[in-house]
C-alpha cells in the first residue's frame, strides 16, 4: 500500500542547522490576530462563537458579551505583547483573519512599523474542513488582498483554524502568493512539498507551546505554567539544535496572554531565551526563504 500520510519524516536524516550566525534553534513568535473575526450572528454569520474561556453561547442573537471578551485583545493586550517583544527587539509574525484586517488596520500598520510580519489566518476564524472548493478559493483571495492592503506588505503565508481542507494547500499554490503554509503539527523542522509544480515551504506550528492552553482544559492556570512548559520545549530543542535543525513555535493571542495576570509568563520566557543565546528569532517568512536557501533552492517570487 501507498501511504497518503508521511509518518516517518527525517529521522536520521535530519539538516544541520542552516540557520544565521551558526544558532542552534529558530523561535518564531505568532502573535494571532483573531478578534472581529470570530463568528458573531451580529455580524451576519449563522452562528455566535462558541469557543473561549466563559463557556455560555448565546444561540440565535446577538452576543455583545462575548464581543466585548474578544474586544479586550486589540484594546489591551495589544500593546502588552508588542511592548514585550520590543523590549527583545524580537520580530514576529502576525497570523490575521481579514476580517479581523479590516477592523483593525491601525494595529497592522503599527505592527509592520515595528519590523513584524503580517500572515494570512483565513478571512473568519472558523474551519475550512468542508468547506466548497470555489467558496475556499475566493476566501484565500480574498484574504490575502484585504491583508496586503491593510498591512501595505502582500502576505506570504497561511495558516487555517483548525482543519485545513483537502484542497487548501493546492489552492495556496495556485493563488500563487503563498511562500508558506503552517497547516501543519507534526514536526519540529520544516519541509518543503511540491504545490502547483513549485517548491513550497510547510512551516509546522504548535498547539502545546501556546497560550490557548489557558482556556478551559488547556493546563495553564498560571502565568508562570506557560513560561515553565515553554522554556522545557526550548531547552529540549536548543539542546537536539547543536547537531540537527530545529525550530520552536510559540503561539500567543491577544485577548489571552495579554491579560494582566499573564503577561509575566510571556516576559519570562523571552528573557530566559534571549539570556541563553544562540537563538535565531525569525519571523516565518524569514524561516521559509531560510529553508529554500539551505534547499538550494531559488528566492521565493510571487508567481
Amino acid at each position: 500500500m501507498i501511504d497518503r500520510r508521511d509518518l516517518r519524516g527525517y529521522q536520521s536524516s535530519a539538516p544541520p542547522p542552516p540557520w544565521p550566525d551558526s544558532a542552534r534553534l529558530a523561535v518564531s513568535v505568532v502573535v494571532n490576530v483573531e478578534e472581529g473575526a470570530e463568528l458573531s450572528v451580529a455580524d451576519g454569520d449563522m452562528r455566535n462563537e462558541s469557543i473561549y474561556e466563559a463557556r455560555e453561547e448565546v444561540i440565535g442573537a446577538p452576543d455583545p458579551c462575548l464581543e466585548s471578551h474578544f474586544a479586550y485583545g486589540p484594546r489591551q493586550g495589544y500593546r502588552r505583547i508588542a511592548d514585550a517583544l520590543a523590549a527583545h527587539d524580537i520580530p514576529a509574525t502576525f497570523s490575521t483573519c481579514g476580517r479581523a484586517a479590516e477592523r483593525l488596520p491601525w494595529l497592522l500598520a503599527d505592527a509592520v512599523a515595528r519590523g513584524h510580519e503580517i500572515s494570512c489566518h483565513g478571512w473568519r476564524w472558523e474551519s475550512h474542513a468542508g468547506m466548497d472548493e470555489a467558496e475556499e478559493r475566493a476566501i484565500i483571495a480574498r484574504t490575502h488582498a484585504v491583508i496586503a492592503a491593510a498591512s501595505g506588505q502582500p502576505p506570504q503565508g497561511w495558516h487555517t483554524r483548525s482543519a485545513a481542507s483537502p484542497n487548501t494547500r493546492r489552492l495556496l499554490g495556485e493563488h500563487g502568493g503563498f511562500a508558506y503554509d503552517s497547516d501543519a503539527y507534526d514536526d519540529d523542522v520544516p519541509r518543503i512539498d511540491t504545490v502547483s509544480d513549485r517548491p513550497h515551504v510547510i512551516i509546522p506550528y504548535a498547539f502545546d507551546t501556546n497560550d490557548m492552553r489557558f482556556q478551559p482544559g488547556g493546563s495553564f492556570t498560571h502565568a508562570e505554567d506557560f513560561a515553565r512548559y515553554s522554556i522545557a520545549a526550548f531547552e529540549r530543542l536548543w539542546a537536539e539544535g547543536a547537531t540537527e535543525a530545529r525550530m520552536l513555535s510559540i503561539g500567543l493571542h491577544l485577548r489571552i496572554i495579554g491579560r494582566p495576570a499573564r503577561i509575566a509568563g510571556l516576559e519570562t520566557l523571552l528573557a530566559h531565551m534571549v539570556a541563553k543565546g544562540g537563538v535565531w528569532f525569525a519571523t516565518r517568512a524569514q524561516i521559509a526563504a531560510c529553508w529554500r536557501r539551505a534547499s538550494g533552492l531559488p528566492e521565493w517570487k510571487p508567481a
